[in-house]
């Protein structure tokens, strides 16, 4: 898999520019506030329809303009596959492969893997359990499409569950309770398959992850991955109905997988709660690259990584690691100044310039 080429138009501080892209390193750099993160987000937009960064597309439209556009033409299996998106100020966006609009969103999902790396990423185990919920869905929906619509359903039967939970705070008639039973009956049953995909997801990755994190630390640091649900599928409809009078009485959804969380234990104790900075650092970094073995041994292909200003944010041991270990896929690296280790490896690279909007 491997990007070849990009057209942006009134794209973010972009008027109108093409670039074709190396199949191996490509190093986006520049001084700040210049346009190189814009370079990943269009990449990343197209891949999986939504920014990293905002989710209102009228965000990334050029002050002064109604629309924008971005067109990436991706070769998968010796095929051509040109990717158009296009949203307006309304915050509308339209998608289309090979000039067909899709019809649903995870028909896309797939045509062209990416895994994005952030210095945000680098503070993933401290952050909230959201973010990590997140990076589960994100790269879930990306290897299999099936779990992109039980989440998608799962959201709105969420959504819809609330709103009936909070009328029934106004008045719980025998109706209302007909209502959430029938709404509990759906719930119970996506929330299972949302569990189900999550549970193997992690157990997948958790085997890879380990014997990477144990590379990296130079054999000192076992790394394990816990899921951490919030209900078993076994318990789910005993729990749902336990709590339904607290959920009735807060107007929200207490159980159930938009709860879950992950957790990552370092020989045996809670990374989050006695591991140092570096510590962190090295399991989100073994993280990302445990993300790209997985995706080669489930899909068969190479996903395309995005390093969005990651470099600053490690030391010199783990920057030699992580460019020592790209050499096999496309790789989108942004950074304010050339390193002098990148200068210097081995790797097939192309160096692109960013000012003011504009690609050298």
């Amino acid at each position: 898999m491997i990007i070849k080429r990009m057209h942006l138009k009134n794209f973010r501080n972009y008027e109108e520019c093409s670039v074709e892209f190396d199949e191996k390193m490509n190093i986006i750099h520049g001084d700040n506030a210049q346009g190189k993160t814009n370079i990943l987000e269009a990449i990343y937009v197209c891949a999986t329809s939504k920014s990293h960064r905002t989710n209102a597309f009228k965000e990334m439209i050029q002050m002064g303009f109604d629309a924008a556009h971005i067109t990436l033409d991706v070769e998968k299996d010796e095929e051509i596959f040109t990717i158009d998106v296009h949203f307006r100020k309304s915050n509308k966006k339209h998608i289309a492969i090979n000039k067909l609009p899709i019809k649903k969103m995870d028909d896309l999902l797939g045509v062209v893997h990416v895994i994005m790396f952030s210095p945000e990423d680098l503070s993933l185990i401290k952050s909230g359990p959201k973010e990590r919920r997140r990076f589960i869905d994100i790269e879930l929906s990306q290897l299999d499409g099936v779990y992109y619509k039980y989440l998608h359903q799962y959201h709105h039967l969420l959504k819809q569950r609330n709103a009936l939970l909070k009328n029934c705070q106004k008045n719980y008639s025998q109706s209302l309770k007909d209502q959430l039973d029938i709404w509990n009956i759906q719930f119970i049953d996506i929330g299972s398959k949302v569990i189900d995909y999550r549970e193997k997801f992690i157990s997948d990755l958790n085997i890879i992850y380990q014997k990477r994190h144990y590379d990296i630390s130079g054999n000192k640091e076992k790394m394990n991955l816990v899921y951490e649900k919030n209900t078993s599928i076994e318990e789910f409809e005993r729990k749902i109905s336990a709590a339904t009078p607290r959920d009735i009485r807060f107007g929200s959804t207490t159980v159930g997988p938009h709860r879950d969380d992950l957790l990552f234990e370092i020989n045996g104790v809670d990374l989050r709660k006695y591991g140092s900075q570096g510590q962190q650092r090295t399991a989100a970094l073994s993280l990302k690259l445990s993300e790209i073995d997985l995706v080669v041994q489930q899909k068969n292909i190479r996903p395309i990584l995005l390093l969005d200003d990651v470099l600053s944010e490690l030391d010199g041991h783990r920057q030699v690691y992580l460019i020592n270990h790209l050499s096999d896929i496309q790789t989108f690296i942004t950074c304010t100044g050339v390193e002098d280790f990148i200068q210097k490896n081995n790797h097939h690279k192309s160096f692109f310039y960013i000012k003011s909007g504009e690609i050298a």
